[in-house]
């Protein structure tokens, strides 16, 4: 290969113009690969006894503008809620309730 494709052949590389993988090589926007940003918020939840009842809480809360994840645990009573701004907790006790529980506070 002569020196000035293996230049060409760099720049290009480096740049990361006209390919899917990024400068160090990789095929993937690791940003996108990374955690979920936002606001992580864990509320105790009481009544939550299987899967049913994590599901419920989990997609009422969902369904709450600027949620982007739930996670509700029964055996615990937590749910973990990220969203890309802090929610308003009466719109979080309105959801819980709306499912059948009971939401007694933040953990």
């Amino acid at each position: 290969m002569s020196s000035e494709t293996k230049t060409q052949l760099e720049t290009v590389q480096g740049s990361g113009a006209g390919s899917c993988c990024s400068s160090d090589g990789s095929c993937h926007d690791t940003a996108q690969d990374g955690p979920t940003a936002g606001v992580t918020t864990v509320y105790t939840v009481t009544g939550m006894t299987c899967g049913h009842c994590e599901s419920a809480v989990g997609s009422e809360i969902s369904a709450i503008d600027g949620v982007t994840s739930v996670q509700a645990v029964a055996a615990t009573g937590l749910v973990t809620v990220v969203s890309d701004a802090p929610l308003a907790e009466a719109a979080v006790r309105d959801a819980v309730d709306e499912a059948g529980y009971e939401l007694t506070g933040t953990a």
